[in-house]
């Protein structure tokens, strides 16, 4: 029988010390400064990640009623042997893709709210879920890699090991470069990239947190930029939606307990006593879901349930990139936004006249029903594996027999000539 310490010592000897080290990587911005040159694509927006962690799985051509489609094979889920597999929406989600890659191309659906539209039980859930955890590994790996920063604070001991203090936002390092300086900045950094290939934009502005820091600094160092760069440590970003890392979920609660602070963060009061005001970013907690899904996505779980004044907030985030914590100027985010909807809730939306602007602010993806028997019945099969039924026996045929009854109720009969 294996003891206590053998049993440590199993674990100890899977684990690759290595590849940890190389995902909690950190280092000075001049060192960030040639990763961006070797790889500029660590500079990506949340919609280009995205898309190119989709296209990253492969493609394969299908034939769905006599006609050619892609399919996607990341929607198989690959990474986490097809659990939430999707059978039979080729084209709902070539349709999604489709809007990814027009939003990755900055062509205009990026300043939208991706709405997935389908009745109840239809897999809107489960494309918003993969989303998710797609991004989540995809961040994990040399392709998907992105970077945040920290501030460096002297410590009370003149001996003692500086403290680093995270941008709450997890925003991209080169924020850090004034915007006044910033397009003679971008042509030296994309100096010599040919003219097919990807070159480093930077869009937004430092976070009220962040801003603090930095202006902190300049006045430290007599406005001495690279001196105050000298207390930034960039390190890599490892999004995560169970450590609330650029993954975030909305569920919309009773109309009475709605607080549009679950959004955009709130003020942390016990901090007030310390900093004197509230209007101070460092006595606010930047940890709405809004904050929290920055440089990620975030789902909102039946979206057109929200109140009203959390829909605000949703059309500024969707349309001008922007939220308006509490107390402080709008703030730069860049995050893919999901929600999901059933057909009753769409109906009241199309006829609320007061809600046209977020209606402008959508792109509706239809999910509708399967009504192919075979993909009906792999659903079947992988929903009453062989694993998630063990030591029980289902009777031949009882999945192609339910998948077809399945399939029968979702057709109608043809109209017959008056």
């Amino acid at each position: 029988m294996s003891t206590g310490t053998d049993l440590i010592a199993l674990i100890t000897g899977r684990q690759n010390r290595a590849d940890y080290q190389k995902k909690h990587w950190h280092g000075s911005f001049s060192e960030y400064l040639e990763i961006v040159r070797a790889e500029p694509k660590v500079t990506r927006t949340a919609y280009q990640r995205l898309y190119d962690m989709i296209l990253g799985y492969g493609t394969e051509e299908t034939l769905v009623n006599k006609e050619k489609l892609t399919r996607y094979k990341f929607f198989d889920d690959p990474g986490n042997g097809g659990q939430d597999a999707i059978f039979g929406l080729e084209k709902t989600l070539t349709s999604l893709v489709n809007v990814l890659m027009s939003a990755a191309h900055r062509y205009g659906t990026e300043r939208r709210v991706l709405l997935l539209h389908g009745p109840v039980g239809s897999s809107k859930s489960t494309i918003a879920r993969l989303l998710k955890k797609g991004m989540e590994a995809y961040s994990k790996s040399d392709a998907g890699a992105l970077y945040t920063f920290a501030w460096r604070e002297d410590p009370a001991d003149p001996g003692g090991e500086p403290a680093y203090h995270d941008c709450p936002m997890h925003e991209e390092p080169l924020h850090l470069v004034p915007l006044e300086h910033r397009e003679t900045f971008l042509d030296a950094l994309n100096e010599g990239v040919g003219e097919h290939d990807f070159r480093v934009q930077v869009e937004g502005d430092l976070c009220p947190f962040c801003r603090q820091m930095f202006n902190e600094r300049m006045a430290r160092y007599d406005g001495d930029w690279s001196r105050a760069l000298g207390d930034v440590r960039v390190r890599r970003l490892i999004l995560s939606e169970q450590d609330r890392v650029g993954i975030g979920t909305f569920q919309p609660k009773d109309e009475k307990n709605q607080d549009a602070t679950e959004l955009t963060g709130d003020i942390n009061y016990r901090k007030i006593a310390e900093y004197g005001t509230e209007s101070d970013p460092r006595a606010f907690n930047f940890d709405g879901e809004f904050n929290i899904a920055n440089r990620g996505i975030i789902e909102f779980i039946e979206v057109l349930k929200l109140d009203v004044a959390f829909l605000y907030d949703l059309l500024g985030a969707s349309q001008e990139h922007k939220i308006k914590p509490k107390k402080f100027a709008q703030t730069d985010i860049d995050e893919v936004i999901v929600g999901h909807t059933n057909e009753p809730e769409y109906k009241k939306l199309q006829s609320n006249e007061f809600m046209e602007a977020l209606r402008d602010r959508t792109v509706k993806i239809d999910v509708p029903y399967v009504t192919k028997l075979s993909d009906e019945v792999k659903i079947y099969e992988k929903d009453y594996n062989a694993r998630k039924v063990r030591g029980k026996r289902i009777a031949p045929h009882t999945l192609e027999v339910a998948a077809m009854w399945a399939v029968l109720t979702r057709s109608r009969s043809p109209r017959t000539p008056a």
